[in-house]
């Protein structure tokens, strides 16, 4: 077929199996050091014409196979404006079909965000007067964890992102965010920095983003469960961002993520921890509240049990920031496929439309501070 496959840039992940005259056979590679793989991000070129079939052949032994079933892929023409296409699943093989009219086309699990695209987003940041630039720590491979701070309140809100490299979407939410807070025309972002001191943490898995992994940092740990007493040498990313923590005091953490299975916006907040505070269980309570009523695709019937996260669930950071700070914990999910709520036939649940949500949880951490 002419064709050629790879994903060698920051985030990629595929195996070329075997390329053939009907349809190419690819597989997910595992992340690096973990047993996790459900990330995928390459391109193909030579297509310019073609009738593409892409099979996935290991999609049903994947992290979450049933995240498969109602997926549709992500796919660009240009690496910057990414749609939906025809994707199927069998139960064991992902087969994604797309009719190529350029010659590169580009393939993903979800809209990608690499790390040139987040040091432009970091420098950019930086240029504004008002947002404190900080490195407060290395990852595992000696990449910089940085933190944004805007704000004059006295108040110390935390936004985090990415602890599972592979979950993108939480990347395009800081854009959304950072860009209210420096709205001066936004009256209840200018309410939120007279009230509060914002600190985000971008891309706290950012070797994981570079490496094209799903959840997994370099050592293959999943951050997110590594709160409670995170290994210096292993989870070095959450160390720096808890010491910053501790600087600063936290009265209220929001840890954004996606989910691949459940196609709904929700919260999984600290009032599931059987050692919440009352004001923590009516901050989460008025959390939902807000959010429901600046964004229609948040709901609060579909989400996570309260069993969620099982024997690990003290060291996920709601629940073990909650804990140690006494500050309301949140973890904010986002779907892979498409919201039911808010349904795209296009772009599925998009880029757009995590920068909305990021906008909009503003409203609901402000009723939070001032309730």
């Amino acid at each position: 077929m002419g064709l050629k496959i790879d994903c060698a840039f920051d985030g990629g992940n595929i195996n070329v199996e075997s390329i053939g005259p009907e349809a190419v056979n690819l597989s997910i590679r595992q992340d690096s050091n973990g047993s996790w793989f459900q990330w995928f991000y390459f391109r193909v070129v030579g297509a310019a014409g073609l009738e593409l079939v892409l099979r996935i052949v290991n999609a049903g032994a994947s992290a979450y196979p049933d995240g498969w079933h109602g997926y549709r892929a992500c796919v660009s023409s240009d690496n910057e404006t990414w749609r939906r296409t025809e994707t199927h699943f069998d139960g064991e093989i992902l087969e994604i079909r797309y009719r190529a009219e350029v010659d590169i086309v580009w393939f993903a699990f979800f809209a990608p965000y690499d790390l040139t695209r987040y040091e432009r987003f970091l420098r950019s940041a930086g240029s504004n007067c008002a947002v404190a630039v900080c490195r407060i720590g290395r990852s595992v491979d000696g990449r910089e964890i940085t933190t944004l701070s805007i704000g004059e309140g006295t108040r110390q809100v935390w936004l985090i992102g990415r602890q599972h490299s592979g979950e993108t979407m939480a990347s395009w939410w800081m854009e959304g965010a950072l860009d209210r807070l420096l709205d001066e025309s936004d009256q209840l972002a200018r309410r939120l920095r007279n009230i509060a001191r914002i600190h985000l943490v971008p891309l706290v898995n950012i070797d994981g983003a570079a490496r094209g992994n799903l959840r997994g940092n370099a050592a293959g740990i999943d951050l997110n469960r590594q709160w409670s007493a995170p290994d210096p040498d292993k989870a070095p990313e959450v160390v720096a961002v808890l010491s910053a923590m501790e600087r600063t005091g936290v009265d209220l953490c929001l840890d954004v993520h996606g989910d691949e299975t459940i196609p709904h916006v929700f919260v999984d907040g600290c009032d599931a921890d059987p050692l919440a505070t009352p004001g923590q269980i009516a901050g989460v309570a008025s959390f939902k509240s807000a959010l429901m009523k600046a964004n229609r695709a948040f709901q609060t019937t579909v989400g996570y049990p309260i069993t969620y996260g099982g024997e690990g669930a003290p060291g996920m950071c709601n629940r073990a920031v909650g804990r140690r700070f006494g500050g309301i914990g949140l973890t904010l999910e986002m779907p892979f496929k498409d919201s039911l709520e808010v349904p795209d036939q296009i772009e599925g649940w998009s880029p757009q439309a995590s920068a909305q949500m990021g906008r909009d949880c503003l409203d609901a951490i402000v009723a939070v501070l001032e309730g």
